[in-house]
């Protein structure tokens, strides 16, 4: 039987710089029906360099325009609230776990005791923060965005040799937003395949729910949608985010569709057994003599389903009537 998907609220920059957003949208995902609320853990200075070469300008997308350090600034989650962030998590009932970006930032969370790591798709190449993170032998969640199968396998295998023994993929469309027609989400199968010993799962950037239910009926155990409180007062990922009516109503749908997989099954259900009577059968259509031969003019396959089989139809034709029959009576005999 399917179990309910996991679902992540990612809160990642929505919160504006306002501590007070933070815990807001936290509380938002509780009430929606999220399984956990994860933050990004890093500053501007951990993750890259304050340089205005032009290595370090974003030139397209949602964040054209912007100087990396400027946007990580921007975005970042001061480390100060995270120990209050994960109190308040403690506080509502829902897991808060991160995505740290460099050693250090797995420090300050080992030191708040975050139960999951997450390993974020532009860091799936950083193996020296895979290995770091692997050893700690707590549940490992890693996005595959970007990344080729060859860069996938080296990355599950020092998560594996590392220590980490629970590993959730997370196939990933590195889009901001990402195109309906790009999620490929049968690349989510074949990961499975590859990988028996992962679970598999869904971070998903497109707009809507519609990828991320259907993900869950191909068998995803866990979704990862960012969150807003509304998108038209902006943040850095609001674009993409669900609001808490659209989370409440995905947490709701693929939970729906992670029933509907259920198991094979080909027993009838009670309500089936009581509808089998609207099947089809054998009925009389015209008075009948015993001794009399059935024909095509005296007997007919309808509704109802009290008679004999229509397979036994033609084995029943131009042979004798075994009693009479009456205009609207089931045969029973074959």
């Amino acid at each position: 039987m399917s179990t309910k998907p996991y679902i992540i609220a990612e809160l990642s920059g929505n919160h504006n710089g306002d501590i007070n957003l933070a815990f807001r949208l936290i509380e938002a995902a509780k009430n929606s029906g999220a399984d956990a609320v994860k933050l990004q853990t890093y500053t501007a200075d951990t993750i890259t360099i304050d340089c205005d070469n032009d290595d370090f300008m974003i030139k397209d997308g949602l964040w054209d325009g912007y100087k990396l350090y400027d946007l990580y600034k921007e975005a970042h989650t001061p480390w100060e609230w995270h120990e209050l962030l994960f109190a308040k998590g403690k506080e509502l009932g829902i897991t808060v776990f991160s995505t740290p970006f460099d050693e250090t930032a797995v420090d300050l969370l080992e030191s708040l005791n975050a139960p999951i790591y997450k390993i974020a798709s532009f860091e799936l190449v950083h193996h020296p923060l895979i290995a770091y993170v692997a050893k700690l032998k707590k549940p490992m969640i890693m996005s595959t965005g970007m990344a080729s199968i060859e860069e996938i396998t080296e990355a599950v295998d020092v998560a594996f040799t590392s220590g980490c023994t629970d590993l959730t993929l997370l196939h990933c469309v590195s889009e901001y937003p990402a195109p309906v027609e790009n999620s490929n989400l049968a690349t989510m199968l074949d990961l499975k395949q590859r990988f028996p010993k992962c679970k598999i799962g869904l971070s998903d950037h497109t707009l809507g729910t519609t990828v991320a239910i259907a993900a869950v009926a191909l068998g995803a155990r866990v979704i990862e949608k960012h969150i807003t409180l509304d998108r038209s007062e902006g943040g850095i990922d609001a674009a993409f985010s669900l609001e808490p009516d659209e989370l409440k109503y995905l947490c709701e749908a693929t939970h729906d569709a992670a029933l509907a997989i259920g198991k094979v099954n080909y027993q009838r259900s009670d309500s089936e057994r009581k509808n089998m009577v609207f099947r089809r059968s054998i009925y009389a259509v015209k008075d009948i003599a015993e001794g009399e031969f059935f024909t095509k003019n005296n007997i007919r396959i309808i509704r109802p389903g009290y008679g004999v089989a229509p397979k036994e139809y033609e084995g029943t034709l131009n042979t004798r009537s075994s009693r009479n029959y009456k205009f609207g009576s089931s045969i029973k005999q074959k």
